[in-house]
């Protein structure tokens, strides 16, 4: 057992040290004690132009029967061409063949809620103030 006196906190990570393994360890121990770990699953996709270069795309997870979009972008001067659409139907299909119940995403009052509602997302939560003077909306959508 380690004594409270030894213990310090700071903001340096080292080389060494990865946060996202060290702590996802410490969670999916606790987990464990509740859940199945299903593993977290990596979701890519990405717009290529034809000479390959990336115009946009989406990432995000799965895991625990949902899959979570973290980002969904595309290049300005490619917006309106249908290719968000396309990357969450393709996202959404993959997230039904790895079995997912549904999807999660957050975006912001000025960014996309119309859009993800318009294909089936339906606010669950919202965070006023974050940013200052706007909210982050909290969205999903059963399969």
């Amino acid at each position: 057992m380690t004594n409270q006196a030894e213990l310090s906190i700071d903001d340096v990570c080292r080389a060494d040290e990865n946060p996202f393994e060290v702590f996802g360890a410490f969670l999916r121990a606790y987990n464990n004690g509740f859940v199945p770990d299903t593993g977290s699953v990596p979701l890519w996709l990405f717009v290529r132009d034809a000479s390959g270069r990336v115009q946009g795309g989406l990432d995000g997870r799965t895991g625990w029967g949902w899959c979570y979009v973290d980002r969904l972008a595309i290049a300005p001067d490619m917006r309106g061409k249908g290719l968000g659409r396309r990357l969450l139907g393709e996202a959404e299909a993959i997230a039904r063949r790895r079995g997912c119940l549904g999807m999660r995403l957050t975006t912001t009052t000025f960014q996309a809620a119309p859009f993800y509602e318009k294909h089936g997302y339906r606010e669950f939560g919202r965070l006023a103030d974050h940013p200052p003077g706007y909210a982050m909306i909290y969205l999903a959508k059963r399969f």
